[in-house]
């Protein structure tokens, strides 16, 4: 009996001094912290002489060193190797543990990481580190024990070490995923909060019309914007363009495309030049996977016209309210940036009576698909259009949003929605200089689903 309180009295301290390091590993969330307190208490713990600890990268499948003790007193460079190679890559895919009196013996020892750091090593212990679910988050690696070679009780406490650590390396892990995803989070707020307010936010008077604008995005940011801009003369800038995809990829093409439709597009060489000098910028920016759709028209409500250069961008709604018909008016050329050579020509002119409508939606409104798969499509559009004619601007596009929202049933929106529509009223009256009866639906003004 007296022969065995050594013992029992040593398992104790072994326990007290295993608890400490789990108090320790719990309160610590940095990862090299934390990988210096495993390979700390591992060589305290077991009187070894060197400690590595190797995370396991899943979806490389390699191991990878991020500390190791032993060497001056300083860490080592980072290394890598599959995970199917060394005794390190035997413990992390079989879960047995490896204990060697002398680590040359085994074929499975690399001697090259003794070469290279002028190291020697004599006896090995090397254990998997699992998390909760039992999956291997990384490997331990003891080496050279001083006294002698490592026991039974020494292969005890890596154990018990080893599943402490997984466990506590499983939990950093998530809380630095949980900090990026926030920190993604805010970026991307701040960036949906940028892009939204480059939409109009000032309702255009143009005498004679009811004009409307509405965008909302798939994601936090996105490929679509639509845009008014004065002219000193009395007409209106209409312009709606759609990057290709969703996110923050096309959210940067498309911020670009607006500065440059905005600065170029009823200037003095008119929406050819325009056109072809946006379709000419973007080409020299954007990667060949990259191109943009865009309506560029100028609204002029003292000839009740709409001047316009389609790039891409359809179909171009009319309604026509004399038959109470839709007519698609194609679009007269390629997405800008989509064929370096190409060019644009043959701008159209649209001649409004009181009544009609141009109607313009960026493709996310067709292709926003049911739980069959079944899209929303055009005649849908068509027959809303043609039903609630009579309505306010904005209101039409309120009804179309709910009326995709209904049919989708619950499916997620896929892509960005964009919408402008503008209505030739009552003739005009009003003075010049003094505020028509159009009006604008503002950036923040979104539908909402019925």
């Amino acid at each position: 009996m007296t022969s065995s309180l050594p013992a029992d009295a040593r398992r104790i301290s072994d326990l007290e001094r295993l608890l400490g390091v789990a108090r320790r590993l719990g309160a610590t969330v940095d990862l090299d912290a934390m990988l210096a307190a495993i390979a700390d208490a591992a060589t305290t713990l077991l009187d070894c002489e060197r400690a590595t600890v190797f995370l396991y990268d899943a979806a490389a499948d390699e191991l990878c060193s991020r500390l190791a003790t032993g060497i001056a007193g300083s860490p080592i460079t980072e290394i890598r190797f599959p995970a199917s190679l060394g005794i390190a890559g035997d413990v992390a895919k079989t879960g047995r543990l490896v204990n060697l009196p002398d680590a040359y013996a085994d074929p499975r020892f690399n001697p090259e990481f003794d070469r290279a750091s002028g190291f020697r090593t004599r006896s090995m212990l090397a254990v998997r580190l699992a998390d909760h679910d039992d999956a291997t988050v990384g490997v331990l690696q003891l080496l050279n024990k001083r006294a002698a070679a490592f026991d039974a009780r020494d292969e005890e406490i890596a154990g018990f070490l080893g599943s402490q650590a997984g466990v506590a390396i499983q939990r950093q892990r998530l809380l630095a995923h949980f900090a990026e995803k926030q920190r993604i989070e805010r970026d991307l707020s701040i960036a949906r909060s940028i892009q939204q307010g480059l939409l109009p936010r000032d309702r255009p008077h143009v005498p004679g019309f009811d004009v409307a604008g509405w965008n909302q995005p798939a994601d936090e940011t996105g490929g679509d914007f639509f845009d008014f801009h004065p002219l000193g003369d009395g007409r209106l800038t209409l312009t709606i363009a759609d990057a290709t995809g969703h996110g923050i990829g096309p959210a940067l093409v498309i911020v670009e495309a607006r500065a440059l439709l905005r600065a170029l597009v009823g200037g003095s060489g008119g929406l050819e030049q325009a056109v072809n000098d946006v379709h000419r910028l973007l080409c020299l920016d954007l990667p060949e996977n990259r191109f943009v759709t865009a309506f560029c028209g100028i609204l002029d409500p003292t000839t009740a016209t709409i001047e316009y250069l389609s790039a891409g961008q359809g179909p171009i709604l009319l309604y026509e309210a004399a038959s109470a018909t839709i007519r698609e008016l194609p679009p007269q050329g390629l997405p800008l940036a989509f064929f370096p050579e190409a060019t644009y020509s043959g701008v159209a002119t649209l001649t409004l009576a009181e009544g009609d409508a141009v109607v313009l939606l960026t493709d996310g409104f067709y292709e926003w698909a049911d739980a069959t798969g079944e899209a929303f499509g055009e005649a849908r559009v068509h027959d809303l259009v043609r039903r609630l004619h009579d309505r306010p601007a904005a209101e039409i596009i309120e009804a179309l949003y709910a009326a995709v929202v209904r049919f989708a049933a619950g499916t997620r929106q896929g892509d960005d929605l964009t919408a402008v529509i503008v209505k030739k009223t009552a003739a005009i009256r009003a003075e010049p200089g003094t505020a028509g009866s159009g009006t604008v639906a503002m950036a923040g003004d979104v539908p909402k689903a019925p």
